[in-house]
């Protein structure tokens, strides 16, 4: 089995207010502490068959403008998804499975460029997004236990998929098991791995309460099995893999400092969702939530939230 990041997104930030402000609250939290963000999914080569866990964002996204009073910045583009996934050799037609931890645009962005491929996706966040066809696969985790995960569904040999709710309804985990190691691919159960030590959970959730209970599962999992830890938002996710590091929560690394520039861009009138990647655009408006064509996103109501994921206006950064 081979495992590998698919790169797109490098040198970006997340806060600790972002980061650990969940349960707590972001006040409890330093804003002026930042984490190094990237933006990597992965991809499964069993030898037999090539699974995705994940698809990036579109190739049309815009990115954003940084500043330093936005919760968490991606980074700048390196390259496109598929052309990511491209350059380690891989075609769409190779791919016969695709794995979605969540709904989320940065999670599910390409599904469309592998349409010979099966999408394992939960029930929940397919229906969020929209998917049907007979290659979607709404996954009932029919396979019964898998350690002290209640439940779990086999997708290849080694290779397991999970519940993990909180972040989304229908949040989903892969563990791709190898030469005696468990590597976790968690979608964003954490944004960095500075929470998982600390056991705190980020800002974005749909159920804190299930956050919570799929936090302690993990946790409980890494204490008893070998695990590399791969991450979505952070380069610690492809570092690790790369040095098979395994995570102790008894000892945590020292944190990495930022040692890059965030490079300066210039806003659109665009403002993009950090969390699902939706792209409010002033010149089509909200019309489903009564946000006429022409208004900016500045006049916006304090109480509009994102059409898409449902986060609240402060989610949002300039594109």
């Amino acid at each position: 089995m081979k495992i590998q990041a698919v790169k797109f997104f490098e040198k970006g930030f997340s806060t600790q207010s972002f980061a650990f402000g969940g349960e707590e609250g972001p006040e409890s939290f330093d804003n002026s502490v930042l984490y190094r963000s990237s933006l990597q999914n992965y991809v499964i080569d069993t030898g037999d068959e090539v699974i995705l866990v994940d698809t990036g964002v579109p190739k049309e996204s815009p990115e954003t403008a940084p500043n330093y009073e936005m919760g968490i910045y991606t980074g700048r583009r390196i390259t496109d998804y598929v052309s990511a996934l491209k350059d380690l050799g891989y075609d769409p037609e190779d791919v016969s499975k695709i794995l979605v931890t969540h709904k989320h645009e940065d999670h599910s962005g390409e599904i469309r460029s592998f349409p010979n491929a099966k999408v394992y996706i939960s029930p929940e966040d397919a229906d969020a997004l929209g998917l049907e066809g007979d290659n979607i696969i709404r996954v009932e985790y029919t396979d019964g236990a898998y350690y002290n995960f209640e439940a779990s569904l086999k997708i290849a040999e080694g290779i397991h998929f999970l519940p993990a709710k909180g972040h989304t309804l229908g949040n989903s985990i892969v563990i791709a098991e190898d030469d005696g190691l468990f590597y976790m691919i968690h979608g964003d159960l954490t944004y960095t791995d500075e929470a998982m030590y600390e056991n705190k959970l980020s800002v974005v959730y749909e159920d804190i309460g299930l956050a919570r209970e799929t936090m302690d599962k993990v946790r409980e999992f890494i204490k008893d099995h070998p695990t590399v830890y791969l991450s979505t938002h952070t380069p610690l996710g492809h570092e690790n893999l790369e040095a098979k590091r395994v995570m102790d929560l008894d000892n945590p690394p020292e944190t990495i400092a930022i040692d890059y520039e965030i490079e300066e861009k210039e806003s659109t009138g665009k403002y993009v969702c950090s969390i699902c990647g939706y792209v409010y655009d002033p010149e089509i408006g909200d019309e489903e939530h009564g946000i006429p064509a022409g208004t900016p996103f500045e006049d916006l109501p304090d109480d509009w939230k994102c059409p898409r994921c449902r986060q609240d206006k402060d989610k949002f950064n300039k594109a």
